[in-house]
């Protein structure tokens, strides 16, 4: 397990340094400079050269990315274009609000899939066809759209939450909480279905498993073969399932953030390439690509402890 562990240690560190040259690359390749960016339209050609000159932008690329990483490795993602402020801790002010949103959908869609996907597979029929149509209904339904609807009922009619806006957990935890319900809910309700669809075809296959037949054969309890024995080998490819979804809400939030006006990475990226903040827009390439090598990391970990098969090979 350890010389497994060291190796996709290493493939995670390779894949960092190809993603963050990719981006360095592309920033390069953009058509804008810093000197264009910070000075603005209103500078002379000579004073944005100037500017360019003076913080390396015309060494060769291999040297300005070493000493980019070099920065990097010591904590400096650099200043931002736009204000001049430090862009190491936006992004750590930053980084929690996309986190919370990501794992609180993931986690919400996660428990409405897995009910979902089980009761499908287990009762099948005319049960099933239903879930199949109402997950194929969640999985089309526009999450903007679904968050103006519940902004409009919650918020606008009812008034039991906040239509928009973030408070920190150590400024009040509850604040924090009801910031956070109508961003959860709008990523639950629009991606329960890939994982119900996931765990209902896991769970069939499972419990078409010789094994599982021989457990009916025997008088096993329903609830056991279903929770622990069917829902136990189905596990790996649902665990995938969530991961990608954790991924994917991760990345993915710039239209939630907007939406809701929750200050986090995903509207940092949105403002960023918009500007063209060259070096914000580089740090958060960096932070997107380092969580999902870090999430697959600890997916393939946990898939290898958890698989007997994995574990001998």
């Amino acid at each position: 397990m350890l010389v497994f562990v060291l190796k996709r240690i290493t493939w995670a560190v390779l894949t960092l340094l190809v993603a963050s040259w990719i981006a360095f690359v592309l920033v390069h390749l953009s058509g804008s400079t810093p000197g264009g960016v910070a000075l603005g339209q209103s500078a002379t050609p000579e004073q944005v050269y100037a500017y360019n000159t003076e913080i390396g932008w015309f060494d060769p690329w291999i040297v300005q990315y070493a000493r980019w990483v070099g920065e990097v490795l010591q904590g400096n993602f650099g200043v931002s274009l736009i204000d001049g402020r430090a862009i190491g801790p936006d992004i750590a002010k930053r980084l929690p609000v996309t986190a919370a949103l990501a794992l609180g959908g993931t986690l919400l869609s996660a428990a409405i899939g897995l009910v979902l996907g089980v009761v499908a597979a287990v009762r099948g029929g005319a049960v099933d066809r239903g879930i199949t149509v109402l997950t194929g209904i969640m999985l089309s339904l526009p999450a903007f759209w679904i968050g103006v609807l519940l902004v409009y009922v919650f918020a606008v009619q009812l008034r039991l939450l906040p239509a928009t806006g973030f408070v920190p957990f150590d400024v009040s935890p509850e604040r924090w909480f009801r910031s956070l319900v109508l961003p959860v809910l709008t990523i639950a309700i629009t991606s329960a279905g890939f994982i119900a669809r996931q765990t209902r075809a896991s769970m069939a296959e499972s419990l078409a498993q010789e094994h599982i037949r021989t457990l009916r054969a025997v008088g096993t309890p329903t609830w056991r073969i279903v929770y622990v024995h069917a829902l136990r080998g189905a596990s790996l490819p649902i665990l995938a399932s969530v991961a990608i979804q954790f991924i994917v809400l991760f990345g993915g939030s710039v239209m939630i953030e907007l939406l809701f006006a929750l200050p986090g990475i995903g509207q940092a990226m949105q403002a960023a390439v918009g500007a063209a903040d060259l070096p914000f827009v580089q740090a958060l390439v960096l932070v997107a690509t380092l969580v999902v090598v870090v999430v697959n990391l600890l997916l393939e970990t946990l898939n290898r402890t958890l698989d007997p098969k994995l574990r001998t090979s």
